[in-house]
Parts: C-alpha cells; structure tokens; sequence
C-alpha cells in the first residue's frame, strides 16, 4: 500500500514468548541435514501472536483454514483500555467506543510485558455480548487471552458462535488508538483450532509518530 507505513504487532516467536498460564514453552532445535540448516518445532496451536478459530470452542465449528480471509483483512478499531482499573474489561468501558462491523482491537496495559501470571487484561462476558452485538469482522486483543484464565469459555463461544475469529497476545504498545487497515495471516493449518498469526497494521501516520 504505497504511501503508507507499515506496524508490525506480532509478538516475536521464540523460546522466550510470553505464554497464557500454565502452556508449555516451545521447543525450537536447530540442526545440520544434508549440508543445509533445518530448525524442528515444537509449539501448540495457540502459541505467541495467535487466531482463534470457532473450533476452538465448538464442535464442529469453523476450523483456521477456513477463515474467510475477509474477516482478516481490513478496517479496524484499536481502542486504548490502559485506563481500565483491574484486570476485567467491563461492558462500560466500550460503551459507545464500538463501531458497527469493523475490527476491534483492544490496547491494555498487557502490550510488551514480558511475561503473565494468574491474573491479565480480558473481556467480561458483558463486554463479549457488547462487542458481539456490533457485529465485529474480527477481534483482537494483546493479553495472552480474551478470557480470563479459569473461566468456563463463554466470552470465547459469545464471539466464535457469531464466526468472529479472536486474536490475542498481539503487541500494541507503539499503536496509537484510532483507524487502520489490518492484514492478519494465520498459518493455513488444516481442520485445526487455532495458528500462530503474523499481524501488520497500515497507517498514515510517519513511522514513529505518536
């Protein structure tokens, strides 16, 4: 896209990735084979930057190869939530924030930490139907998960029963709120829940501006 510039919110994916509580750290093992370098992987599907699919939650749902890659590419809302006291996301702190059909992506304290306890950033199940109710392409957010750990899944299934994808554990700690044009490429893994995603956001905006 000529004229604009380009924010890279993937969370780099290595061995040090910040993980939800309680996953297993990846295993990357790097090896000489046949004259040349090949590195084995070992990691989950919803590792680092990641796309939920409605598979993740429901039988049968839509698995991550089968996306739409509308829903991925595309306007998007990034909303500024640092302010937010607590680690829940009330339906009142986006009232009137949300606009009809775009992507929504919500900035919080969690962009750049280096690592998550018991406790992160995410959505109360008011705030899911909220954001469910304005009919999102997709929604993302940049603690390791849009639902608080131990909680029995309904903020997942009130956004993955509509077939809006979630992406979480993105880096928004250099995006201003506002307007952007998002592209989000899941890894085309065949019939399963989830993939790592590379996320980039366009903008106007000279690189480096506040």
């Amino acid at each position: 896209m000529p004229g604009k510039s380009i924010i890279d919110i993937t969370r780099p994916l290595g061995v040090d990735v910040p993980l939800y509580p309680g996953d297993e750290r990846p295993v990357l093992r790097t090896r000489m084979q046949d004259g040349y370098i090949i590195t084995d992987l070992a990691i989950t599907s919803h590792t680092g930057t990641h796309l939920d699919a409605p598979a993740h939650y429901l039988d049968g749902g839509t698995t991550v190869d089968r996306i739409p890659l509308e829903r991925l590419v595309g306007g998007v809302t990034v909303l500024d939530l640092r302010d937010v006291a607590g680690d829940a996301i009330p339906g009142k702190a986006l009232e009137g924030r949300l606009l009809e059909g775009r992507g929504i992506l919500f900035r919080t304290r969690a962009s750049g930490a280096g690592s998550f306890g018991p406790g992160f950033p995410s959505l109360t199940l008011d705030a899911a139907r909220l954001v469910a109710a304005a009919s999102p392409r997709v929604v993302g957010i940049d603690s390791p998960s849009v639902e608080a750990p131990g909680s029995d899944g309904s903020v997942h299934r009130e956004l993955l029963e509509r077939g809006i994808p979630i992406l979480e554990l993105l880096d928004l700690s250099e995006v201003p709120a506002g307007e952007y044009f998002m592209v989000a490429l899941p890894l085309r893994l065949e019939g399963l829940d989830g993939s790592p995603a590379r996320v980039i956001l366009f903008t106007d905006r000279p690189e480096g501006a506040a």
